[in-house]
């Protein structure tokens, strides 16, 4: 399962979660950091990437135009790089059923 990380997320953690998200990228790393959400959600879905992202914005697109790409919501302010690190790796066997359910376009972590 491949995620892509939003802008404000650290690019840093693409390397960090490798053991459990393998080819995971970040928007810095493909040449979107400064892409709007459409770019960004036309790379996801033509990549197989899951977004994640702690706007609300890509949620949004999932309730309009439904999945592919799956959405992860963080629901978190400002934090250290390392609290987003444990909380994808919490809530992995979640994010992982959540990527196999055909029915599910986004998830809200926590």
């Amino acid at each position: 399962m491949k995620l892509l990380l939003d802008q404000n997320i650290s690019w840093r953690l693409c390397g960090r979660l490798a053991d459990i998200y393998p080819g995971s990228e970040h928007v810095r790393n493909i040449g979107l950091i400064d892409g709007n959400d459409a770019d960004i959600w036309d790379y996801a879905k033509e990549n197989g990437h899951v977004v994640v992202s702690k706007d609300i914005d890509f949620q949004q697109r999932c309730l309009l135009f439904g999945h592919p790409p799956k959405v992860i919501w963080l629901r978190v302010g400002n934090c250290p790089v390392k609290t987003i690190e444990e909380l994808l790796r919490r809530f992995s066997i979640a994010i992982h059923m959540f990527n196999n359910d055909p029915a599910r376009s986004y998830l809200m972590v926590p």
